[in-house]
């Protein structure tokens, strides 16, 4: 089990649970916590007794988003007398932050966000690359960027669109405005609000339980098909689904759930 400086992660029942763990800033992703995100679900992807990801925060806010500390060192990280490679260097940290979140996506198992306090800024662009989020009642969301001159630059703008639409996401982006657990839930955001932060918790591990239940193989396979389907064609994702399947589906996992099935029994998988 790795051990982290921002994060909390523990793995039972085959859930991966990945927790920010700065209470005392809001968790607020500094420069440690973007570079530990990263490594946290690689090894949820390399162990194959984690099945699923569970990702919260500790305290009262699931992330106050991008820590300004970070942001206010950027000069000095970057700085060169050559204009040129001075920003060729901000465009590969925007480009590392970038694979920081996406991989979240990268990651085989499924990711379920749950949500409590408030999602600002840099939390939207971490939400969206979950398989899906789910939120206490007391959740809040902001794209805050605007509001510091900026835009957001880490995948909310590219993703945030496939899940909600062109409209809300423009006006959620060009207003900065703060939009609650049951308006998440209302344009799509979210899936699920729950009453209190302990119901959240306790119904999205149930969930997490869920998927563990099922076939890991299968599960993986269909993360990496809705992926790539979302980016793709119909035809272009018909055609990688069926190449998938000639050389995944004669499973013994599609043994077991067969069997199990005419048997009443619950099937058995291999991590």
């Amino acid at each position: 089990m790795p051990t982290f400086e921002t994060l909390s992660v523990s793995l039972e029942n085959h859930i991966a649970t990945v927790r920010l763990n700065r209470p005392e800033k809001a968790n607020a992703m500094n420069a440690a916590m973007w570079q530990e995100i990263r490594q946290a679900f690689e090894w949820v992807d390399a162990t194959p007794e984690a099945r699923v990801a569970v990702l919260q925060g500790e305290g009262k806010y699931f992330t106050a988003g991008i820590d300004l500390q970070l942001m206010m060192g950027l000069p000095a990280q970057i700085a060169d007398d050559c204009d040129g490679r001075m920003r060729e260097k901000l465009r590969r940290l925007i480009l590392d932050l970038q694979d920081t979140l996406t991989s979240l996506e990268r990651c085989r198992k499924p990711v379920l966000a749950a949500i409590a306090g408030g999602c600002i800024g840099g939390g939207i662009d971490l939400i969206t690359c979950a398989d899906m989020r789910y939120a206490s009642s007391d959740a809040f969301f902001t794209i805050k960027e605007i509001d510091i001159g900026m835009v957001a630059d880490v995948g909310t703008l590219q993703r945030l669109p496939k899940l909600i639409g062109q409209g809300i996401t423009r006006e959620l982006a060009y207003t900065g405005r703060k939009f609650d657990a049951t308006e998440a839930q209302g344009i799509g955001l979210v899936n699920r609000v729950f009453e209190s932060r302990e119901a959240l918790y306790a119904g999205v591990q149930a969930i997490a339980a869920e998927i563990a239940a099922k076939s890991p193989l299968s599960i993986r396979g269909t993360k990496e098909m809705l992926n790539y389907a979302r980016d793709h064609s119909v035809a272009d994702s018909l055609n990688y689904i069926a190449t998938w399947n000639a050389a995944m589906l004669q499973s013994k996992d599609l043994m077991e759930a067969m069997s199990s099935s005419m048997t009443k029994k619950s099937p058995t998988f291999k991590d």
